[in-house]
């Protein structure tokens, strides 16, 4: 079963990029992009709008899709999750949902804090990081 997905890359005017803390499974614990499950019949730009309010409390304004990946989950399901480049319109970040925390990371902090599988080396390998 290909579950779709969606993800923010959103940086603030200090080049730091938002990431969240997992507070639920899978991946409980890590650091990521705010994102998640596509809810049905649901677009992308309002999936992405609705997961970033829900976890960060920030609206965003939904730009270019920076790339996708796979990524298998529990029992046989295969998260495909589209990854967005977005913009903060305006709220207060605050984690919510099933965030259990979120900031604003220069790219010296990505290195050392534990993040979701791979999400380094995609950003990186799809040049959206800052240089």
């Amino acid at each position: 079963m290909r579950v779709n997905c969606i993800g923010a890359i959103v940086f603030d005017a200090f080049d730091r990029i938002l990431l969240v803390q997992r507070g639920h499974p899978p991946g409980m614990g890590l650091w990521s992009i705010p994102g998640g499950r596509l809810e049905p019949g649901e677009t992308d730009a309002a999936g992405l709008r609705r997961e970033v309010l829900e976890e960060t409390g920030l609206h965003v304004e939904v730009g270019r899709l920076a790339g996708t990946v796979e990524r298998p989950g529990p029992g046989g399901v295969t998260y495909v999750i589209r990854d967005y480049l977005a913009a903060v319109t305006g709220g207060t970040p605050a984690a919510g949902d099933d965030a259990a925390d979120v900031r604003w990371c220069g790219m010296d902090e990505l290195a050392r804090l534990p993040l979701t599988e791979g999400l380094l080396d995609t950003l990186t390998g799809w040049g959206v990081l800052p240089r």
